[in-house]
C-alpha cells in the first residue's frame, strides 16, 4: 500500500533500500534520538525482509513505511506505525540529516495522522520522543498532539482522534 502526498511517497522498504537505510540510520546525528540503529549493513537488510509481508493494524507489530522523494524515488527516511491496541498507534519517524527542517516530517506525520484516524478509524495516536529531541516536540505540538507524560529521557505525545478531525483554532495551520 503506497501513500502519496504532494512531495513525498510512502511505500515498503525494499531490499535495496538497506544500504540507504543504514546510511541515514547510522548517522550520528540522526540515531542520537533513536531507540534503534543497524549495526551493519546485513541487519538493515534483515530489518527490511521482517517487514515484507508486514501489514497495517496488525496488533503489537510495527508497520514500516520509506520515506522517498517522489520527484527522484530517492529514501530519505523511514516511518513506522506500531500497533498498540484496537484503539491505539504508536508513531515513529526517522529522516536522513539532508531531509531535516524541510518540511518533509510534518507532511509525512500529518499524512500518517490522516491514514490512522481516517483510513484505520484508530481513535488514538502516542508518539515517544527523546527530552532532547526539541524539533521533533515542535513539530508533534505544531500538529495538535500534547504532551502526556514525560520521563526522564523520554516525553510521551497524545492526539485523539477526534482532536485531529476537528482541530481547534489555535493549532498551527495544517495546510
Amino acid at each position: 500500500m503506497d501513500i502519496v502526498t504532494a512531495r513525498l511517497r510512502l511505500d515498503a522498504l525494499a531490499p535495496e533500500d538497506a544500504a540507504a537505510l543504514l546510511a541515514y540510520r547510522g548517522d550520528p546525528a540522526v540515531n542520537r534520538y533513536q531507540g534503534w540503529k543497524p549495526a551493519s549493513l546485513a541487519e538493515a537488510a534483515r530489518f527490511i525482509e521482517t517487514q515484507q509481508d508486514a501489514v497495517p493494524d496488525a496488533l503489537g507489530t510495527w508497520w514500516q513505511r520509506a520515506i522517498r522523494l517522489r520527484a527522484t524515488g530517492e529514501l530519505i527516511g523511514d516511518v513506522g506505525l506500531h500497533f498498540v491496541d484496537q484503539a491505539t498507534v504508536e508513531l515513529g519517524i526517522t529522516l536522513a540529516t539532508a531531509h531535516q527542517r524541510r518540511g518533509d516530517a510534518r507532511e509525512t506525520v500529518e499524512v500518517m495522522l490522516d491514514f490512522v484516524f481516517g483510513g484505520l478509524g484508530k481513535e488514538r495516536v502516542v508518539a515517544n520522543v527523546d527530552a532532547r529531541n526539541f524539533m521533533s516536540m515542535r513539530l508533534l505540538e505544531g500538529l495538535g498532539m500534547r504532551r502526556h507524560d514525560q520521563h526522564a529521557e523520554d516525553v510521551v505525545f497524545v492526539l485523539e482522534r477526534a482532536d485531529w478531525l476537528a482541530p481547534p483554532a489555535h493549532w498551527a495551520d495544517r495546510g
